[in-house]
């Protein structure tokens, strides 16, 4: 194959904007542990004839609104080369990321609206890491291999997936699918290019009290291999890229110890998810570490080890055609044909009670419990008077789901819900990816592999590796079977196109399967486009006013020195006068705020040693008032740093207005530490 790969940034804003994924709207930016970066694979037949576009980005999900201007930018750059059937768009779920970035209403209420700057990050990194994969298109090959990842995962709602047939359940050693998939490339030289690594865990970490933007555990391990490959480089430089991409993670916590009654200690390993006192909001889940900082990189650590030592042995090559298959379907309206007899239809979406509860991982608002089956006559008569009533037709297509949010019938001022998703299938030789619209528990995601794969088999393609690529192109809450529907956890209560929803997703994935295998991808129907709303940028951010520094100071100056000696292990830290960090991103598309520097004796120069990706360094900006604010930077010494002398940078922007009425202008401006020495231990 032609073979290549590229990396670039798509942080945003890190203030301000509401983080996205734990629907928390206190849960706001407030600094940088770690970059986020878009992760771009081309594979291209040596003809050239056919090509294929793999993008795995460290962001909550892929909005439809993500997916169609990139694909708008992709055709006015490249023409027909890049398409809504050849090119996956994945997010890698990170809960840290900023939001804002998606086009349907109901997404707005905890984002603040639509925030630009966020969704311009988004669409430009990832056209960015396109455009350099596809300038460093070279021969190459690509290998795959599995394995088993341990002590990383636990199934968050166990309950739901006891309520799967026993003989389907026997046929599994475990509540999760603890296998990892890796495809490794290299160049026809073997020097490497990079990997991608499938594995089911929602990157969930990180809880719903952090405020710094960051990857969360996935994003750790793709730090981790790529500093281990591109050595001598700053994170986020060098050209070798790990993405560790999502799969059906939909029930898949990565906090082992399992959930917790915060106030008295005691397991809440219920069907509810409830404590004696305090009900619901108490129950959270523990990760394995001492706070969530070391829990992420303890994760983070295990995906990375078994992705490495999966890499290094994988000898499997991947050959063979290319080819992709994709359609847009109307899920509000599928008819699922389960058997002779028995045709059923999808429903228009609609969010049930048990959305409201949350999960262990991240537990939700007023007294809402997981699995509930019947509605609640207060939050039913409220929701009724402010949103109206959900049709007769909706709440019979949806039961035993009681539904809180009739989002498919709620239109203003744009609709609440997509009805238009994409299903796409690309496969490279003998290996399929499925890029899936949402987040699939386990049980969804094994059945929908085997369906796709006996569907492979049967028409003449056996010894398929079907792979599942989670949030992909357009966000669609989750999916969960049948049966876990009719318990009405959170993630069935999130299942917003019914409870035939798996059963339409493998017939239309079935159809894909089958239209490669036959090498009839161009007769597949297209499918409703979906649309693209009008609006541009709409939000309740605050809005970015002229700054001033504090009396007799300037922007960038220090408030609060670093002291003069640290040991490994300690935490540097200085306070510098600061800016809204918003400015940086609404003015630079890649801003580096700080810089750790090492001094050298033998040049007599300061030399960058670490930047604002790196996971050891911690950015903290706080707001004061009469347009005051302060930047906290943190370095957590780590065990083996050489010692010496170093210092602190921090670069930023701040707003001005040069005469009164007149538009801000803004300027940038750098701070320094006082130099301080970390001794030998």
């Amino acid at each position: 194959y032609l073979v290549g790969v590229g990396r670039a940034d798509c942080t945003g804003p890190v203030a301000q904007v509401p983080l996205m994924g734990y629907a928390n709207p206190d849960q706001v930016g407030g600094g940088l542990l770690s970059r986020l970066y878009s992760r771009a694979f081309i594979v291209a037949d040596l003809k050239n004839s056919r090509r294929v576009v793999f993008v795995s980005a460290d962001i909550g999900m892929v909005s439809q609104r993500v997916r169609l201007e990139v694909l708008k930018q992709l055709r006015s750059k490249y023409g027909q080369l890049y398409r809504q059937d050849n090119v996956i768009l994945s997010g890698t779920h990170t809960h840290s990321g900023p939001g804002g970035y998606f086009q349907y209403t109901l997404f707005w209420i905890t984002s603040k609206g639509l925030v630009r700057p966020a969704l311009s990050s988004i669409v430009n990194g990832i056209v960015k890491s396109i455009g350099i994969a596809h300038e460093n298109m070279k021969r190459g090959r690509l290998f795959i291999n599995r394995g088993t990842v341990e002590n990383s995962q636990i199934n968050r709602s166990p309950f739901s997936y006891l309520a799967n047939p026993q003989s389907e359940r026997k046929r599994y050693s475990s509540n999760t699918d603890k296998e990892m998939v890796v495809l490794k490339m290299v160049d026809e030289d073997g020097s490497e290019l990079g990997l991608i690594s499938w594995f089911a865990v929602h990157p969930v970490s990180m809880n719903n009290s952090n405020h710094l933007v960051n990857s969360d555990n996935v994003g750790y391990a793709s730090y981790l291999f790529e500093q281990e490959k591109n050595r001598g480089m700053l994170p986020g430089e060098g050209s070798f890229v790990a993405a560790f991409a999502s799969s059906n993670l939909g029930d898949v916590s990565p906090n082992t110890r399992g959930p917790f009654c915060a106030n008295t200690g005691e397991s809440c390993d219920n069907p509810q998810s409830t404590c004696p006192v305090g009900g619901a909001a108490m129950c959270m889940a523990k990760g394995p570490g001492k706070n969530m900082f070391e829990s992420t990189r303890i994760i983070g650590q295990n995906i990375y080890w078994k992705a490495k030592e999966l890499y290094e042995k994988a000898s499997q090559e991947v050959t063979g055609p290319l080819s992709s298959a994709h359609q847009w379907v109307n899920m509000s309206n599928v008819s699922v044909k389960l058997n002779a007899t028995h045709t059923v239809k999808t429903c228009k979406p609609a969010l049930g009670h048990s959305f409201a509860a949350g999960t262990i991982d991240g537990v939700g608002a007023f007294n809402f419990t997981q699995g509930a089956v019947e509605g609640d006559p207060f939050w039913d008569q409220i929701r009724d008077q402010l949103l109206g009533e959900p049709s007769n037709e909706t709440k019979a297509c949806h039961k035993p789901k009681p539904i809180l949010f009739s989002t498919g019938e709620m239109t203003w001022p744009h609709p609440w819900h997509p009805d238009i998703v994409d299903v796409q299938i690309v496969a490279i030789g003998s290996l399929a990816i499925l890029a899936v619209p949402g987040e699939f528990t386990t049980m969804s995601g094994r059945r929908l592999r085997e369906a796709v794969k006996s569907e492979f088999d049967s028409h003449g393609t056996p010894e398929m590796n079907v792979v599942i690529a989670g949030l992909c192109n357009v966000y669609t809450h989750y999916i969960t079977t049948y049966e876990e529907y009719q318990v009405q956890r959170y993630e069935a209560a999130s299942t917003i196109y019914g409870p035939h929803t798996l059963s339409a997703y493998i017939q239309l994935y079935r159809g894909l399967a089958k239209a490669i295998a036959l090498n009839a991808t161009q007769e597949l129907p297209r499918g409703p486009e979906p649309p693209l709303f009008n609006v541009t940028s709409l939000t309740l951010l605050p809005s970015l006013g002229a700054e001033n520094a504090p009396a007799n100071k300037t922007f960038g100056d220090v408030l609060e020195e670093v002291r003069q000696e640290y040991r490994e292990r300690e935490v540097a830290e200085v306070t510098f006068v600061g800016a809204n960090p918003r400015n940086s991103a609404e003015n630079a598309t890649e801003h580096n705020f700080l810089t750790v520097e090492r001094y050298s004796h033998i040049s007599g120069s300061w030399h960058p040693v670490l930047n604002d990706a790196s996971w050891d360094t911690r950015f903290y900006w706080s707001k004061g008032s009469r347009g005051q604010s302060n930047v906290t930077i943190e370095w957590h010494i780590p065990a083996g740093t050489e010692p010496g002398v170093y210092r602190f940078r921090y670069f930023g922007h701040y707003k001005k207005r040069p005469f009164p009425f007149l538009k801000t202008i803004t300027v940038p401006f750098e701070g320094s530490s006082s130099a301080f020495q970390i001794t030998a231990p």
